[in-house]
């Protein structure tokens, strides 16, 4: 999809360094979807050698893949090093930007894994491709990634206020399976996870937290921004959710790939 200016990867860094001593608490679906992968890996025969975590933060992604693989190392390669400085002692971790493409290691990797990582690289299906190009044969892949349809009250909200939606212009699933050779997809699905709050600034608010508040959709000021909270669109009611009026739906693309 178009769209606005282009993000600067030093700029995202920063950003994910100033969050490392929180993130950890605050990215809750990116915990959740951690351990979705992890267990996904579980029931592929994944050859032990080299695994990595692309992108991996705090590390979610490869503890949870440790823990479900016991024996098996996952070198957490992040371009943040006050994220890797919060890893436990004794893990495997690797400074780098992968915004400049993978590192060149001395065997070939039998497992890449990347949750949340994907749509913040320029040319997100032009690096997909590549990270499936480095692989060996019978090498695996698995990614999670949130897709174009993710944010649809934020958008309605902004389309009813006038106003810009501030959103990052996510990778479009489509032109991502397009980059992918013919064979290798094991697993290709779309999921749905909505959060809830009182109000829409809740809703928000750990993106900043955690780093994720990067976007190449321009900036509002507050009254703009009063605006879009204002026509946000209530969620439905229910039992569970009786104290909480406003939702914020993530579209997430699940892919499992065996070279």
């Amino acid at each position: 999809m178009a769209g606005g200016p282009v993000i600067r990867p030093d700029q995202v860094l920063e950003r994910f360094s100033r969050a490392a001593p929180t993130y950890a608490g605050d990215a809750q679906l990116q915990r959740a979807m951690a351990w979705r992968l992890a267990q996904l890996c579980r029931h592929c025969s994944i050859r032990r050698g080299l695994w990595a975590d692309l992108g991996s933060g705090t590390g979610h992604l490869a503890a949870a893949l440790e823990a479900a693989h016991p024996g098996q190392q996952v070198i957490r390669l992040d371009g943040s090093t006050a994220m890797l400085n919060s890893h436990p002692h004794g893990t495997r971790t690797l400074r780098h930007d992968l915004s400049r493409g993978l590192p060149d290691w001395s065997e070939p990797p039998q497992l890449l894994a990347s949750s949340f990582v994907l749509h913040w690289l320029p040319d997100p299906a032009q690096q997909l491709r590549r990270w499936v190009d480095a692989l060996p044969k019978g090498g695996w892949l698995a990614l999670a990634v949130p897709v174009d349809g993710s944010f649809p009250q934020w958008q309605h909200a902004a389309r009813a206020a006038d106003q810009a939606c501030t959103a990052l212009t996510m990778p479009v699933r489509e032109q991502l399976i397009a980059a992918l050779p013919d064979g290798v997809v094991q697993r290709d699905e779309c999921l749905s996870f909505t959060q809830h709050a009182a109000n829409p600034l809740r809703l928000l608010r750990p993106m900043s937290s955690i780093g994720a508040s990067v976007t190449n959709a321009g900036r509002l000021s507050p009254g703009q921004w009063k605006a879009v909270f204002r026509a946000w669109p209530q969620a439905n009611a229910s039992p569970r959710f009786a104290l909480t009026r406003f939702a914020l739906t993530w579209r997430m693309w699940v892919l499992i790939v065996k070279r």
